[in-house]
């Protein structure tokens, strides 16, 4: 049985197939189109995805699309009439869900096939349950609590459930126009980063300020006793205005979501090209506070409902690793599982597993354990491309080829890192990765200005050899998609200074041999030449997606002056 999971007229399109409960193959759309967080009918990752799984369309036996137009849709119309929105706004979102109801007819279109003549049934699955999905039924776990959280989809932001087996229950949702992705967003927006998915900048930046605004940040949103939250509506444009985005043919964008009460409570928005100052520092520590505790409030709610000791986290606002690195500590949780796509990309996955395991009802198959599902290239492939592009090259036995990288990297060298399937989801997990020395107290400035031209206040993240987690950070927990932030012991931060954050934490990835030799064999080899168990890793692009494909690794290496380039076995210096 084939599934092709989709998650389209959204921001981060995507697909992905499975064959049996089994997952092939999986790529945002982004990818092969190179426009950050595409949004639109994903047809280049659907024919990734079958070329993958070497089958046609006409193999498929589900089309599972993590949007449900038929959702809500009273709701819908109601708030549209109650709040009079625009002709122009209510025209757009019909559009899109118009869009969203006619995949098949998408499909017919871009295959070129007769009406009717499709084998794959359409399934739509509701937004917050493809999330619920894509963490609990990808989960190690029999049994655990669940939570969707994000702006928006199918006109809910937050859905919290229990799973068991091949089930899940959900109990309760919290709906349009209450949101706390919509609250980050509102406020990201307001500290001057107004592009679609900005929000993890806030993230970086409240480390260097004080949360000297968490009284006025709470009068925002207010914690209810059923364990959930709303928000105090007159601070937001969303309610009266509706949400004027774009979710077509390109990257997604969305309109100014703050009021003039919002700037009466907080003073003027900075202006993007403002230079941050402690004000907008300590804002966003204090926004990053309130996130905090309104999730904590809703996990702790949860675990008195469900008795459970597990839980599984999807949706954009669960890419916040920080808030991720304080569950253990904050809630009574004990067992964390969150995806390498908990972003809406991730939905495609849910889709898919929703239908096997909810409506087929099928038996679990083995949880997702790391997310290498994308683009693969062999050394053929490569040796030919740099033969044409007359580039030159060397191939080394094993023991060099890692010596060789790693003598590099000690001296002070950027490796751009190109191995295997493709990362899927919005990290780079050391198959596309920019890779240097944690000890190196310039790499981030090197990085910053040679490479990544990214603001500076940004942090890089440490892939730690497993074993090693607990003898540099003070909590001991596996993170392999680079989900949580944890602090970093106080006696370690000196030796990898590139890698520790301004308060001292960083955002870990655990690497293990087990399900990445390759990466995990490289690290070690710097182990063994400097005793630290730790590599700088970025991800490999300069504002722009992540590379996919051999030929923009390369134009990318070249374009900026990284020191090395390894494409699986080739190895490349300028």
């Amino acid at each position: 049985m084939y599934i092709l999971g989709l998650n389209a007229y959204h921001g981060d399109s995507s697909a992905c197939i499975y064959k049996d409960g089994k997952i092939i193959a999986a790529s945002e759309e982004e990818r092969f189109r190179r426009i950050k967080h595409w949004a639109g009918f994903p047809a280049m990752a659907i024919e990734f995805c079958l070329k993958e799984a070497r089958i046609t369309i006409n193999e498929v036996d589900y089309v599972a699309v993590s949007r449900d137009p038929k959702a809500n849709f009273t709701r819908k119309v109601f708030t549209a009439i109650k709040n009079r929105l625009s002709i122009k706004n209510i025209i757009s979102r019909a559009q899109n869900l118009k869009k969203a109801n006619s995949i098949e007819d998408e499909i017919y279109q871009h295959f070129n096939l007769k009406k009717g003549s499709l084998k794959a049934q359409v399934c739509h699955v509701e937004h917050h349950r493809s999330h619920l999905a894509s963490a609990f039924f990808a989960s190690p776990f029999e049994e655990a609590a669940i939570l969707s959280i994000d702006g928006f989809g199918d006109f809910s932001s937050t859905m919290i459930a229990k799973g068991k087996g091949n089930q899940i229950e959900v109990m309760d949702t919290v709906s349009y126009p209450h949101s706390l992705g919509v609250f980050y967003t509102t406020l990201t927006q307001f500290l001057g980063f107004p592009h679609y998915g900005d929000e993890y900048k806030v993230m970086g930046l409240a480390p260097y300020g004080a949360p000297e605004y968490v009284g006025q940040i709470r009068k925002l949103i207010s914690l209810k006793s059923n364990g959930l939250f709303e928000l105090d509506l007159k601070y937001f444009n969303h309610p009266k205005n509706g949400v004027d985005m774009v979710w077509e043919g390109g990257i997604p964008s969305m309109a100014s979501l703050y009021t003039d009460e919002l700037i009466k409570l907080l003073g003027n928005p900075r202006n993007p090209s403002d230079d941050l100052s402690t004000y907008h520092h300590d804002l966003a520590a204090s926004v990053q506070q309130v996130t905090e505790e309104v999730i904590f409030h809703i996990l702790k709610s949860l675990y008195k409902k469900t008795g459970l000791d597990a839980i599984c986290i999807a949706g954009g606002v669960a890419q916040n690793s920080v808030a991720n690195g304080k569950i253990k500590m904050n809630t009574p949780f004990t067992k964390i599982y969150i995806p390498p796509a908990g972003h809406d990309a991730g939905t495609a996955i849910g889709a898919a597993l929703w239908v096997y395991n909810q409506i087929q009802t099928a038996p679990r198959t083995m949880p997702m354990l790391h997310g290498y599902f994308g683009s693969k290239f062999d050394n053929a492939y490569i040796e030919n491309l740099l033969k044409v592009r007359g580039i030159k090259y060397s191939k080394l036995d094993q023991m060099e080829f890692y010596k060789e990288i790693t003598n590099c990297l000690v001296n002070e060298g950027v490796v751009g890192w190109f191995q295997g399937r493709a990362e899927f989801g919005p990290r780079a997990l050391g198959h596309r990765s920019i890779l240097a020395d944690p000890r190196n107290s310039n790499a981030k400035e090197i990085l910053n200005t040679k490479i990544k031209r990214r603001e500076s206040f940004r942090p890089f993240a440490p892939s730690i050899l497993s074993e090693f987690v607990d003898e540099y950070f003070e909590q001991a927990d596996d993170v392999p998609f680079m989900e949580k932030v944890f602090k970093i012991k106080p006696e370690k931060r000196a030796e990898i200074p590139a890698v520790t954050h301004l308060d001292g934490t960083g955002r870990l990835q655990t690497v293990h041999k087990h399900t990445d030799e390759r990466y995990y064999s490289l690290i070690n080899s710097f182990f063994e030449a400097t005793g630290t168990p730790i590599l700088l890793n970025t991800s490999f692009n300069e504002n722009e997606p992540i590379v996919n494909t051999p030929e923009e690794a390369l134009d990318c290496f070249l374009r900026t002056k990284m020191d090395m380039l390894v494409m699986e076995d080739v190895i490349i210096r300028k």
